[in-house]
């Protein structure tokens, strides 16, 4: 049973694919070429899918760090005789820098390990188990390394020292002095005629270096937020330029799949995809913690993904491929235990094909994000976002599995009535600039009707609250989003008394949020949400109620790990985090609550703020 705290680990990025690394030196997950692709190294979800182990002998204690504005990460271990640093690299492409991280990544692993001080005996493991863990390849020692056989791709393992071959496994000892420096690379490469290069150290030196300024200079062309939690934002806009597929600019939910909302649960999905239900929020993220070019991007690959689909008569797919596949359908990886025997593992995701009426709201919402990036659309994109808008103003009144996707029966959730009248809102402001001004007559009659529905219906006097379903007492964290869209104004009565029942009645001990506590046909429980805790604090200051928000930001945030880091889910009966990792969405969440409180202090500064929050 693979058993290391998810908080463990640390990501490395090359804008196409992740690495997690643990505490200890192992890498226990890593996918070549793409995100999506089958793991390498998989030991994170059984102890048989592989790992590549680089660690001290002796006893020893270790710290990290990303080394400055990078994904590069350094581990120090140190051990009575002495102390080696270990320096981890998805390399990106030589000389890529700004907006062109990932544009040239060789698919290279770079690890190297040099000696700070003193004498340390390190071992090092390497057993690459390629196809999530099925194929157990030839390790063939050659000139420069070991070729690794047996799978689709053939990989490179470059090393300047001899190792021991057992079967699919290598390893080595090493006694390091100070001062000596080793380095190692696993470069992917398609199957082919030509055969794999090895790397020389000289080489791998370089391009760490190389990596360090790429990362640097992304850092410093994108990151001007100026404001309470700056490190936190900053860090939080590399993670999602880390989580950025550089050749579509789709952005994955997070770069794992199958680590469970709950240990020894079944609720265990692939998030190694994007979600049009992410689009407006990842936008506006986008905007305050990198640029508005990374946002451009994204807008423009979920716009023509999703183009086809409603061209052709087709309802709005809720997620896609990374490349903008469509049939994302779910398969079992029996061979496999999973994180804490958290099973099913799962390839995939079932809810590709699910009803979704939230995602014309977050398509609109995401345009009106960019109004100025909408001049340069084509007009047949220009004409599928008016079209867009028919389409919600034509279906809100359907049942759908909501922005949760309930794998039960549909029903009328309010967040997806909610985002249709986004939709027909963002649309109407937007007419001009898609050559729809005949349709705004409809577009403001679709969205009254939808307001007095969501007032009358929404609404639920017992629970004194807004709530998840049409006619339900059932408290949902997404009815945060009234406010946080603009449906109603932060300070209504209605608002607060939401604002109140959920902090109150859908939070753990710590204050935490839950999305929901009802049935939701699933077994198993699941963890608190830093999203939603998040939507409470972003709710609060739209609110004015600056010291409240603060409080609960920090609450959230304060689950973050040492490299900042943020998971999906917190466990409700400790501190674990759960879920896959890192999580798109909490860093999200993270970023624009930042923002609104920030908004909302500077807002309580002016002169003419009057009487300052609400208690």
């Amino acid at each position: 049973m693979t058993s290391e705290p998810i908080a463990n680990y640390g990501m490395l990025s090359d804008c196409r694919s992740a690495a997690l690394v643990s505490a200890s030196g192992s890498v226990d997950w890593l996918c070549f070429p793409r995100f999506d692709s089958p793991s390498v190294f998989g030991r994170i979800l059984g102890e048989d899918a592989g790992f590549w182990s680089i660690r001290p002998a002796d006893p020893h204690s270790s710290t990290r760090r990303y080394l400055g504005p990078t994904m590069v990460l350094e581990t120090v271990h140190t051990a009575a005789a002495g102390t080696v640093t270990v320096t981890d690299a998805l390399v990106l492409g030589d000389g890529n820098r700004g907006h062109e991280l990932g544009a040239g990544a060789p698919g290279t692993l770079l690890r190297q390990v040099a000696c700070v001080d003193g004498e340390v005996e390190m071992e090092v493991t390497f057993a690459p188990r390629p196809e999530y863990g099925l194929v157990r390849p030839l390790l063939e020692d050659t000139a420069g390394g070991i070729l690794v056989h047996g799978a689709a791709d053939v990989l490179a393992f470059s090393s300047p020292v001899a190792f021991e071959l057992d079967g699919g496994e290598a390893r080595a000892k090493l006694v390091l002095r100070t001062g000596d420096v080793l380095g190692f690379a696993l470069h992917h490469q398609n199957a082919g005629p030509v055969s794999p290069a090895f790397w020389s150290q000289e080489d791998i030196a370089r391009r760490i270096e190389d990596t360090l300024e790429g990362w640097g200079s992304w850092s410093q062309m994108h990151q001007s937020y100026d404001g309470p939690w700056q490190d936190m934002v900053a860090s939080s806009g590399r993670i999602l330029q880390a989580l950025t597929f550089y050749p579509t600019g789709a952005i994955v939910a997070a770069p794992t799949t199958s680590l469970p909302e709950v240990a020894g649960g079944t609720r265990n999905w692939d998030y190694r995809y994007t979600w049009i239900r992410d689009a407006s929020m990842t936008l506006q993220a986008l905007w305050v913690a990198a640029c508005p070019d990374e946002a451009g991007k994204f807008f423009q690959f979920l716009a023509t993904a999703a183009a086809s689909r409603l061209s052709s008569g087709d309802e709005l797919q809720i997620m896609y491929g990374i490349g903008g596949e469509r049939d994302l359908s779910e398969r079992e990886l029996a061979h496999l235990p999973g994180w804490r025997s958290s099973a099913p593992v799962r390839v995939g995701n079932g809810a590709w094909d699910q009803h979704q009426l939230d995602v014309y709201g977050e398509l609109l919402d995401a345009a009106a994000t960019l109004p100025e990036y909408l001049n340069d659309l084509e007009p047949g994109t220009r004409r599928f976002l008016a079209d867009a808008a028919d389409a919600a103003a034509s279906r809100w009144q359907s049942t759908d599995q909501g922005i949760w996707e309930v794998r039960g029966a549909p029903r009328h959730y309010l967040h997806s009535k909610l985002m249709c009248w986004v939709a027909v809102d963002r649309a109407i402001s937007l007419a001009g600039v898609l050559n729809a001004e005949e349709r705004v007559p409809h577009w403001m009659q679709t969205r009254e009707q939808l307001a007095d529905s969501i007032r009358m219906n929404g609404w639920n006097e017992t629970a004194g609250a807004y709530t998840q379903v049409y006619g339900s007492e059932d408290l949902d964290a997404s009815s945060l989003m009234l406010s946080i869209v603009g449906f109603v104004p932060a300070d209504d009565p209605r608002m607060l008394a939401t604002i109140d029942a959920i902090e109150d009645r859908l939070t753990d001990s710590r204050g935490l949020v839950y999305r929901y506590q009802a049935d939701d046909g699933l077994s198993g429980e699941e963890g608190t949400f830093l999203l939603c805790t998040f939507w409470l604090a972003h709710a609060l200051a739209l609110g004015g109620q600056t010291r409240r928000a603060r409080a609960v930001f920090e609450r959230a945030a304060g689950f973050a790990t040492d490299l900042g880091l943020l998971a999906e889910e917190v466990a409700p009966d400790s501190s674990e985090l759960l879920g896959n990792f890192p999580q798109a969405f909490s860093h999200i969440g993270l970023v624009n609550a930042a923002w609104a409180i920030r908004t909302a202090e500077d807002e309580d500064r002016l002169p003419a703020a009057g009487g300052g929050e609400t208690p």
